[in-house]
């Protein structure tokens, strides 16, 4: 079952935030990463490349959870699936760097294999909680 974003983790994926992805190993350990996403609509996204650990756990298993922490106080937990696409124009890694490296270049990746990675959230967990007339 999908769920959508309560205004409270809107408010926070849009503001300034750290977010940390975690995926399971083959052997069942988790992994974590921390990792730059952004919203649309109830969609979170994030650019990341193929072959990476974290890439390989999600194309195996594509369940996911997602720890972002606002940088003043609160956090939204979001545990869902994802859906991996090409990018091979590197679309997304060029705004995530607009957006949180102030417009600065990437690094060259050559032979990097860019892909757009979108959770589709299937349990969200706010804190703080937010008032019973903002929920959806």
């Amino acid at each position: 079952m999908t769920v959508n974003l309560p205004a409270t983790a809107r408010e926070l994926l849009d503001g300034p935030h750290a977010a940390i992805l975690a995926t399971t190993n083959p052997d069942g350990r988790p992994q974590s990463s921390v990792i730059f996403v952004k919203r649309e609509g109830d969609t979170v996204v994030f650019s990341t490349i193929r072959g990476r650990q974290k890439t390989r756990n999600m194309e195996r298993d594509p369940r996911i959870s997602l720890l972002v922490l606002a940088h003043a106080s609160g956090y939204v937990e979001i545990r869902g699936t994802v859906t991996i696409t090409d990018d091979p124009d590197k679309a997304l890694l060029h705004e995530m760097y607009d957006r949180y490296m102030d417009g600065a270049a990437p690094p060259p990746e050559p032979e990097a294999e860019r892909v757009a990675v979108r959770i589709t959230a299937d349990r969200i967990h706010v804190w703080p909680p937010e008032p019973v007339s903002q929920q959806n």
